[in-house]
């Protein structure tokens, strides 16, 4: 079922969010609840002074942190918001519909609204994405970019191959911050697989009741963040959410699942959610760029998969379950190797942006492994 897009939604005027969109009452955004005093870590990569206590400490303490000083051009950083927002807000619906995601498939390429939705009945995230298939290079076909403006797809590349570059430099230093070898947690991610998604998060008449994006943690090893200057990413810390201030020189970088299961050292793996904004207050429009690495999918073989299904049917280990069960969810299909898991509901699967599959976003998910099946 093709889904209408957000921003048609938005811009129709309606008064009250359809039913699709809102989210069940322990969902709900409580913005009172928003700690508002505390501030994620900002890291300045060009001091060497204290840099790897620095980094030690926001990754055990936060899972999350800001840098500044980090080599990738800010003109490029503007580039890419102009590019983006130029997509979304000078393009009419006809021209973005020509990208299009394939609606069959659970995580393709282009513009959408619904990724990795597993049922019709699941809670939708209030934004509309543009998702870019860039790492390894022979995923990247500039071809289904959009062609305007003229300069889009070039900006994208080259954001592309920036985000590598500062991939490889933070897990690095994020090894040796964790009394590792530099290329310890490289090494293990193996070769990165890399998808770049723009999301756009338009104004919405009833805030209180939905969310830009549910909150979740990102399954791959890094993600690196940009926002505009409207903001609204929260991460979640010490039972808090905390707002993550915009900064436009700055890249937030979000620790994910993968980099703490590789880890002999515990870092917090930060859970993640945006808000939306109220359009009666604020007529501003928000978009993030998400480039996110993870390990090739090709690892997931038969032998992978049985080792980790037996590990997350472990009563004791929950939280490994829930992970590796939204993770293969959304990856089966992809990876085509003839497994289903049984389950007692359908999982809050949400892609954001991720390596050759993706980036999981799930909320609140409960179930349990029944079996497993060749199909």
């Amino acid at each position: 079922m093709e889904t209408l897009r957000v921003q048609l939604l938005a811009e129709k005027g309606e008064i009250s969010v359809p039913s699709q969109y809102v989210q069940p009452p322990e969902t709900r955004p409580q913005i009172e609840k928003t700690n508002v005093k505390a501030a994620v870590p900002v890291i300045d990569l060009s001091s060497r002074t204290n840099l790897l206590d620095e980094l030690k400490k926001a990754c055990k303490e936060w899972g999350a942190f800001q840098v500044i000083n980090h080599k990738v051009p800010i003109s490029l950083l503007d580039d890419m918001r102009r590019v983006g927002r130029t997509f979304f807000e000078g393009r009419t619906m006809e021209e973005k519909l020509k990208y299009s995601c394939d609606s069959a498939s659970p995580a393709s390429e282009g513009y959408g609204s619904r990724m990795l939705v597993a049922s019709n009945d699941t809670v939708l995230d209030w934004r509309d994405y543009f998702d870019h298939h860039t790492l390894p290079s022979s995923r990247r076909n500039p071809s289904h970019w959009p062609e305007s403006p003229a300069d889009y797809r070039k900006v994208v590349a080259e954001y592309s191959d920036h985000m590598k570059a500062l991939a490889q430099e933070l897990l690095g230093l994020v090894s040796e911050s964790l009394d590792l070898t530099c290329q310890c947690i490289e090494n293990v991610v193996g070769e990165f697989y890399q998808n770049i998604t723009i999301s756009y998060y338009p104004p919405c008449p009833q805030p209180e009741l939905t969310l830009g994006l549910q909150s979740h943690s990102d399954f791959g090893a890094i993600t690196l963040l940009i926002q505009d200057d409207v903001g609204g990413l929260e991460v979640f810390n010490n039972g808090e959410w905390v707002s993550v201030n915009p900064m436009s020189n700055a890249i937030c970088v979000i620790l994910a699942d993968q980099t703490e299961r590789v880890n002999p050292n515990p870092v917090d793996v930060q859970i993640k959610k945006f808000m939306v904004l109220d359009q009666n207050l604020e007529e501003r429009r928000r978009c993030e760029w998400t480039p996110t690495f993870t390990d090739t999918p090709e690892i997931l073989d038969d032998k992978t998969i049985t080792s980790v299904l037996e590990s997350a049917c472990d009563d004791n280990d929950t939280e490994i379950a829930d992970t590796v069960k939204s993770h293969l969810d959304s990856q089966l299909p992809i990876l085509d190797v003839g497994y289903a898991i049984q389950k007692t509901i359908s999982p809050f699967v949400l892609f954001s942006a991720f390596f050759d599959t993706t980036e999981l976003e799930f909320s609140s998910l409960s179930f349990s492994v029944k079996e497993l099946t060749r199909t």
